[in-house]
């Protein structure tokens, strides 16, 4: 499995706890893994890193999601879709040592094939002035 599979199952994960909003985050993870056959390890031990790290770090997280959103935009009015996107990037961007172009690069990839038609300008936008901020 390459990065770039790896990160949109991971994408997948974290756009399925933003519905569900269970509890057992382990569970679930190991849930995601049975029900997708993911038995690389390398994936594995990525996307339980990035979900388990997005948890840990989601208040600055969407914090930073806030910042960068136009004055009359409220992160309500983001789509689940956009949101888990940007959750993923700029986890990747602030807690990792992944190149923040590669981030943006992928995701955008993932708002392109996940997200409606000008989802791909507005999650490029977002990490644009994110990256600026920093």
């Amino acid at each position: 499995m390459n990065r770039s599979a790896i990160r949109e199952n991971a994408f997948k994960l974290i756009y399925s706890l933003e519905i569900q909003k269970n509890e057992n985050l382990e569970e679930q993870i190991d849930l995601f893994f049975e029900s997708n056959d993911i038995k690389d390890v390398e994936a594995k031990k990525y996307i339980k890193n990035v979900v388990l790290g997005i948890d840990k770090n989601e208040e600055q997280i969407l914090e930073n999601i806030e910042e960068n959103l136009k004055e009359d935009w409220k992160l309500n009015r983001i789509s689940k879709m956009d949101l888990s996107i940007l959750k993923l990037a700029i986890y990747e961007i602030k807690f990792t040592d992944i190149p923040y172009k590669v981030a943006i690069n992928e995701a955008v990839e993932l708002a392109k094939k996940y997200g409606e038609d000008k989802s791909k300008n507005f999650v490029n936008g977002i990490l644009a002035s994110v990256v600026k901020d920093m």
